[in-house]
């Protein structure tokens, strides 16, 4: 049985890499509609023409810039019009960029939090606003191991995640008694995922004085289960907060980590 039939879905960050996985999860487990949201509208286009194609389950595309108020905004509305409600929003937009704080310039640090920070309570407040008139609804923030334990040389990212489970957690005050539940959960290092390929390996090589490889065996060596994250591990833990098997849980962080980290 698919776990989440006939429910309405937004993923931002989806035009690619970890957000498209998620995505498609959510069309696989039966959702009625998917809004495929990204700062690349032509990619999220493509993204969303194949869902409907190989899932057989209708999506749409957004161009959303998630600091936006109007374009989340935007972006719940076209989701009402196009499936009738919103009951999940799955916030995966964000950024990373890694420097030594003596070096770091503050308008690339602030940046950092406009996306993985303010980006994440914009496009769950809109959220929320659709969600309370029908009293349901189920938020998962993507968060990081680095939202509770400080990262070498990446104070930006770090910090921003912190915050989110801070955000996490406050909301899911607000928002319980308007039935709807705010997670947050907490992948490990995605090494053969799209981020990691197209920017963190060359990022943490130059800022550590490593090579490609000698980055891998680190991040590798540091998880007791002797492997780097997946999509397929994070989408699990996804689905999990969307459904009603999680209907008991708000305001948690769930580690998906191999044991890399246990707070």
């Amino acid at each position: 049985m698919r776990r989440l039939e006939g429910q309405a879905a937004i993923v931002t960050g989806a035009a690619q890499g970890l957000g498209e996985a998620i995505a498609r999860r959510l069309a696989a487990e039966g959702c009625a509609g998917i809004t495929v949201a990204d700062m690349n509208g032509e990619l999220a286009a493509a993204v969303a023409a194949d869902i409907a194609t190989v899932a057989g389950c209708p999506a749409i595309a957004t161009t959303t810039d998630v600091t936006d108020e109007a374009a989340a905004f935007d972006m719940v509305r076209r989701t009402r019009d196009a499936f009738g409600s919103v009951d999940i929003l799955v916030a995966n937009a964000g950024i990373l960029i890694a420097e030594d704080i003596m070096e770091f310039p503050p308008a690339r640090w602030r940046k950092v939090i406009d996306v993985n920070l303010l980006g994440y309570m914009v496009c769950a407040q809109a959220a929320a606003r659709a969600m309370a008139e029908r009293k349901r609804g189920a938020i998962v923030q993507i968060n990081s191991k680095s939202g509770k334990k400080g990262s070498f040389r990446n104070s930006a990212y770090a910090a921003s995640k912190f915050g989110g489970i801070g955000l996490t957690q406050s909301i899911a005050l607000d928002l319980a008694p308007h039935g709807i539940r705010v997670n947050s959960v907490c992948p490990g290092n995605l090494l053969d995922g799209t981020l990691w390929q197209q920017s963190l390996y060359e990022q943490y090589a130059r800022n550590q004085g490593l090579t490609v490889e000698e980055v891998r065996r680190k991040y590798e060596s540091q998880v007791p289960l002797g492997r780097g994250c997946t999509y397929e591990d994070v989408c699990n833990v996804v689905v999990f907060l969307c459904s009603h098997e999680s209907s008991y849980m708000t305001g948690q962080a769930i580690n998906v980590t191999g044991g890399q980290e246990m707070r």
